[in-house]
């Protein structure tokens, strides 16, 4: 006879059919950082769009050496354009992360107002964007040189588009619904897309505009 009298470990509910049962109704519907699975795939697109443009930078300073001169039969882009995007994408972080922090917060209000002025921001960009183009000094079929700084623009302002389309559909949803919680997370990695969005840019910049004049 066993007269083993510890307190026994609590298991789950098992029904007659011999199937054990969680209830799992008061876990969260969805979560933010980590604990999302769009954390990660948005984590993991980043990865693959920044492997992207690191073979474009090093495609850049691979024809730098083979070229005789650089930039070939053209002059340095002009800074005026891309140095004020520059700055118009470092000012745009300041109401993405309010952005983030009040969906992460559960306030919907402020996440569709910080969310609209992060759209403006990127509407702005779009228009100096094709000012850049017009800057640049070359043409995308002129040479070698115009063909990979074209590519370097081009790779990033689609990116742009991508997140600007994004952030429209966010807006209006938060407006205007329908509206669910879950929307508060795709605010949240929206948000974590645009700051790659803004430091990829950096290095990019300096390679356009900076390293045709060294």
């Amino acid at each position: 006879m066993n007269t083993d009298t510890r307190t026994a470990t609590p298991r789950p509910d098992r029904r007659d059919t011999g199937e054990f049962v969680l209830d799992v109704r008061a876990l969260p519907t969805f979560a933010f950082s980590h604990r999302s699975l769009m954390w990660w795939s948005t984590g993991g697109l980043m990865l693959i769009e920044g492997t992207v443009f690191a073979i474009a930078v090093m495609m850049y300073f691979y024809l730098r050496s083979r070229a005789p001169a650089w930039p070939m039969a053209a002059d340095a882009p002009r800074l005026l354009w891309g140095s004020l995007n520059t700055a118009v994408l470092l000012v745009s972080l300041w109401p993405n992360q309010l952005a983030k922090k009040a969906a992460e917060r559960g306030e919907r209000t402020k996440a569709a107002i910080w969310l609209a002025v992060c759209l403006v921001a990127s509407l702005a960009f779009l228009a100096l964007r094709a000012l850049e183009f017009a800057s640049l000094n070359v043409s995308w079929y002129t040479n070698a040189y115009g063909s990979v700084v074209w590519l370097l623009l081009g790779l990033h302002t689609t990116h742009l588009i991508t997140d600007t389309v994004d952030t429209t559909v966010l807006t209006v949803l938060l407006f205007t619904g329908p509206f669910e919680s879950k929307r508060f997370v795709d605010v949240s990695e929206n948000a974590l897309y645009w700051y790659f969005v803004v430091l990829s840019w950096l290095p990019i910049y300096g390679v356009i505009y900076w390293a045709a004049r060294l």
